[in-house]
């Protein structure tokens, strides 16, 4: 079963392999892991998605770590979840209107051209992406990179169905 974690740290040397060595030492494998600066001063947040049964004694151990000040488990239905994917299409000019047109659908953004090519950029939701990926692949996946998952608590009641580039 996946699990993600969100851990706010002390943005200090050590830290991030001290927290990954942790899960390797214990057989756990880390799916995603992201790492980034808060709104705080000297603080990063490091976002993991992890196979395994239960986190329980391991969120404990997490929480003894030097410069590990909060560590929280994020459930499917209260995590706001989004990844960013890069991803280059096989197209030739008579095929390259089509492939557009199924990237706009999923509001994908061309960042290079070729003529050979198109390559888009994605964020959104795993699943989001996901789809975007059964859409666009009869065309031809030619190179692909994602970033980790990055997650938050929500706040509201009301879950956001638009994609990271939609605006309100």
């Amino acid at each position: 079963m996946q699990h993600t974690l969100t851990v706010l740290v002390e943005n200090k040397p050590g830290v991030l392999a001290r927290v990954s060595a942790m899960f390797s030492n214990r057989g756990f494998n880390i799916h995603s892991l992201a790492v980034g600066p808060t709104h705080q001063e000297g603080r990063s947040r490091i976002t993991l998605v992890v196979d395994a049964p239960e986190l329980e004694q391991l969120k404990k151990q997490l929480h003894k770590l030097v410069n590990v000040i909060k560590v929280q488990e994020l459930a499917p239905e209260v995590a706001l979840e989004r990844e960013v994917m890069i991803a280059r299409i096989s197209c030739n000019p008579a095929s390259r209107g089509q492939v557009r047109d199924t990237a706009s659908l999923f509001e994908a953004r061309v960042i290079d051209l070729s003529s050979s090519s198109i390559t888009f950029e994605l964020a959104g939701t795993p699943e989001h992406l996901g789809t975007f990926l059964d859409h666009i692949s009869p065309y031809g996946i030619v190179d692909l990179v994602k970033s980790g998952r990055i997650a938050l608590r929500k706040e509201s009641e009301l879950t956001p169905t638009m994609s990271a580039g939609s605006s309100a």
